[in-house]
């Protein structure tokens, strides 16, 4: 206890002498003693401790280190919008595209200025599809953590964010490579969120095979960066990336079919059976494989002999899953769904080896006619 006439001149105490819990509170700030006023209410952000006639009041700052993690929260809420894991997975198909086209390595410049472009241009792609698909995430186990589902991000800041990020893709791929490059990638934006996410998502089962189109796109505006055209191999890796697609999102839904059949989303393992979907990522998985071999006109043997083997170990599985199905067992489709993304990198990856090695593409070597650029 602090008596009232050992406080020192003035009415102020030291601060030795308070009590244990007014010593103790705030940790950093400031603080002082004034006699109670009863005609003046305590302040927000202020606490009293009395002791004999005394009040002891202590103005409360906010901690600096809570609103730097708030601001890191926020930035990471818009980063997260943006899919990077998704972005990822395109630009593996973006580079080998270049050194293709290149028939060897491009400027490091270019192939630099094609990447941040095309990541601007895919993040703001799904920044828009998370805006639009905000009302279903909130009741899918799979999304239900967005960003937008949390309020993390207000929804008409990650409109503007979308848009920007959509805007900046398209003036930095013209100022750094070339306009068709620009328009290619504005083009994907417009197909994804307009033909996919609000036409075709929602009303079709057949909306990825079609919509997936948009993922395809990587590739193609790879190429023209390189070569200011669009060429047959393009549109190849193009149509390989298509049958890849349904396959692996496909075996995604499959996993989460309640969670399509919730809030409506008619994707086909949510509308169709079992053995349905397994006989079709068994006919999209050889088409994938068969396409993936007309791109022997423009690699040579490296390619050829990666692209077999991958693609002769994803039709097995592929046919795996749909016997198990077929036979009643228990079936883990997202083994297929990681094998899916694994394959897409082991082909793409072969697609960067041969271009670089530059050896003559097995058509001429054989005697076909090669594609050209």
């Amino acid at each position: 206890m602090i008596s009232p006439a050992r406080a020192a001149p003035g009415g102020n105490v030291p601060a030795t002498q308070l009590p244990s819990r007014a010593r103790e509170y705030p940790p950093e700030g400031h603080s002082c003693l004034r006699r109670p006023d009863p005609a003046v209410g305590r302040s927000h952000g202020e606490r009293s401790v009395p002791a004999h006639g005394i009040v002891v009041t202590s103005t409360v700052q906010a901690p600096i280190y809570s609103r730097g993690r708030r601001r890191a929260s926020i930035l990471r809420g818009y980063f997260a919008l943006t899919k990077p894991r998704v972005i990822e997975l395109l630009l593996v198909t973006t580079i080998p595209a270049m050194l293709l086209a290149a028939r060897g390595v491009p400027s490091l410049w270019l192939i630099l200025a094609t990447l941040l472009g095309g990541t601007m241009a895919a993040g703001s792609a799904n920044v828009l599809n998370c805006v639009a698909d905000a009302d279903i995430d909130a009741q899918m186990k799979r999304t239900r953590a967005r960003p937008l589902v949390t309020q993390e991000v207000p929804i008409g800041h990650a409109l503007i964010f979308g848009i920007a990020l959509g805007m900046a893709s398209f003036g930095w791929l013209w100022a750094t490579t070339n306009l068709l490059s620009a328009l290619l990638a504005v083009a994907t934006i417009l197909f994804y969120v307009f033909v996919y996410t609000l036409l075709l998502k929602r009303r079709t089962a057949q909306n990825i095979i079609w919509g997936g189109a948009a993922g395809c796109m990587p590739v193609v505006i790879g190429w023209s960066a390189v070569t200011g055209t669009v060429g047959w191999p393009a549109l190849v890796m193009f149509g390989v990336i298509f049958f890849w697609t349904p396959p692996h999102t496909w075996a995604l839904a499959m996993k989460f079919r309640e969670d399509y059949q919730r809030v409506g989303v008619p994707m086909l393992p949510a509308v169709a059976s079992p053995l349905s979907v397994a006989r079709r990522i068994v006919l999209f998985s050889w088409l994938m494989v068969a396409w993936s071999l007309l791109l022997v006109g423009a690699t040579s043997w490296v390619y050829a002999v990666v692209a077999v083997l991958a693609g002769g170990w994803f039709v097995a599985m592929a046919h795996r899953l749909h016997l198990a199905v077929r036979r009643g067992h228990t079936v883990n489709p997202m083994r297929l769904f990681h094998l899916s993304n694994t394959y897409l990198s082991l082909v793409f990856v072969a697609i960067a080896v041969d271009s670089v090695l530059g050896w003559p593409p097995l058509a001429v070597v054989s005697g076909w006619p090669a594609f050209g650029h």
